[in-house]
């Protein structure tokens, strides 16, 4: 429809405007579907059909409800997804004071590495823990991040020597379901799950040289995309990551990344072994002593400064883990109310140092040892003869005189 010519008299120019605005707000009208239902009355005549009545009815508002409640039950599925790995995650979390207690010990060496968690906690820098296997490089971590300002955010941890190499993007990044065969639901990954708070990247050194990479841009952007899915999504995590191994030799072997250990090692944490700390051997000694107890339901058991200079004597190639095995064994070789060492320790022990047992376990000091234990340390103290003579006769006659 075309406006009236010019020079038309005025109410055909009215009606044709009229017109033409009717047509383009009809035009309008079309190109919006409205979704209706309806309701057929036939109308009856003499018996036969006539006509009907149809009643049709909008429910546009319907169909929008029922779109929003399917937007909310997927969303709802999502959060339930994550609500249960989470629960799994931090259900593993919940025995780390079992298995390591709180940071126990005032030896200087334990001292000076508080001292770092103190100066680094509160900033956002990224932290690198180095130290031996069993030295409770974890404690460390959870101490850096409880003293951080994400402390009410979860700590998310990832054992990285765990992952298999095929399962490293899925682990870390997430999928979307029908992403790869097996991929039968979505998943978070733990970027994802650590938004707001701190990854621990434990066993950091673990990592394949060829997934280093993508987990570099991650760090270093902040973003990433599950696999599967084009959307870009982005974190905000607080990096803390452990190694037992020394990666600038990963480096010079071409095992690990310079540009991701620069990233992650703005800030190194150095814990001390436990063979560094003897001052913090009988605190700890107690601590498990009464957490295992109490895990086993078994009476309170005590230990004996004999029993505690028997255990500095050890050098503790397994650090705090060892120990705490050790208490453990003891506990349960324990028939009565005082601990007993485990006679295989002791002889161990008695191998390595190759010393006889120190003065303060003289008599006089009101401790006492079982005839067992005497024996062991009578053993220890030939084998310490033994040695410092270098097998001369007369040390085999010291022998021979004492097992007489």
């Amino acid at each position: 429809m075309v406006p009236a010519p010019a020079g038309s008299p005025p109410v055909i120019q009215v009606i044709a405007t009229f017109r033409v605005d009717f047509v383009k707000r009809l035009q309008a009208i079309e190109m919006v579907r409205v979704p209706v239902e309806y309701t057929s009355t036939p109308i009856m005549r003499d018996g036969e059909p006539d006509g009907a009545v149809v009643v049709f009815r909008d429910i546009s508002d319907r169909k929008n409800l029922e779109a929003q409640r399917k937007e909310a039950f997927i969303e709802i599925q999502r959060l339930k997804n994550q609500l249960e790995q989470e629960r799994d995650y931090l259900c593993d979390e919940i025995n780390v004071s079992v298995n390591f207690g709180e940071i126990i010990g005032e030896s200087p060496a334990l001292k000076r590495a508080l001292s770092q968690i103190e100066s680094v906690a509160p900033t956002p820098v990224s932290v690198l823990i180095h130290g031996d296997s069993g030295v409770g490089k974890e404690m460390i971590a959870r101490a850096i991040h409880t003293r951080s300002d994400r402390a009410d955010k979860p700590m998310i941890k990832v054992n990285c020597a765990s992952i298999p190499k095929d399962l490293f993007e899925s682990e870390f990044f997430g999928h979307v379901r029908g992403s790869f065969t097996g991929a039968h639901q979505d998943r978070v990954g733990r970027l994802q799950l650590a938004d707001g708070g701190t990854l621990f990247l434990d066993e950091i050194g673990e990592i394949p040289l060829s997934q280093q990479g993508k987990l570099l841009r991650a760090l270093q952007e902040g973003e990433f995309e599950r696999i599967g899915d084009e959307r870009t999504m982005k974190v905000d995590v607080r990096i803390v990551a452990a190694t037992n191994r020394n990666l600038m030799d990963e480096i010079k072997a071409g095992r690990f990344r310079e540009d991701l250990y620069y990233r992650i090692s703005v800030f190194p944490v150095e814990v001390p072994p436990l063979r560094d700390r003897l001052d913090d051997i009988a605190p700890l000694a107690v601590h498990f002593l009464t957490a295992i107890c109490n895990e086993l339901g078994r009476e309170p058991l005590t230990i004996t400064r004999q029993q505690i200079a028997i255990l500095k004597q050890h050098h503790w190639p397994g650090n705090i883990r060892e120990l705490k095995n050790i208490i453990e064994r003891a506990v349960i070789s324990s028939p009565g109310t005082r601990l007993k060492l485990d006679t295989s320790f002791t002889a161990a022990r008695s191998a390595i140092s190759g010393s006889a047992a120190p003065a303060a376990t003289a008599p006089g000091q009101g401790e006492f040892v079982t005839d067992a234990e005497f024996r062991e340390l009578e053993k220890a103290n030939i084998v310490a003869a033994l040695n410092h003579a270098g097998g001369k006769p007369g040390a085999r006659r010291v022998r021979r005189n004492c097992w007489d």
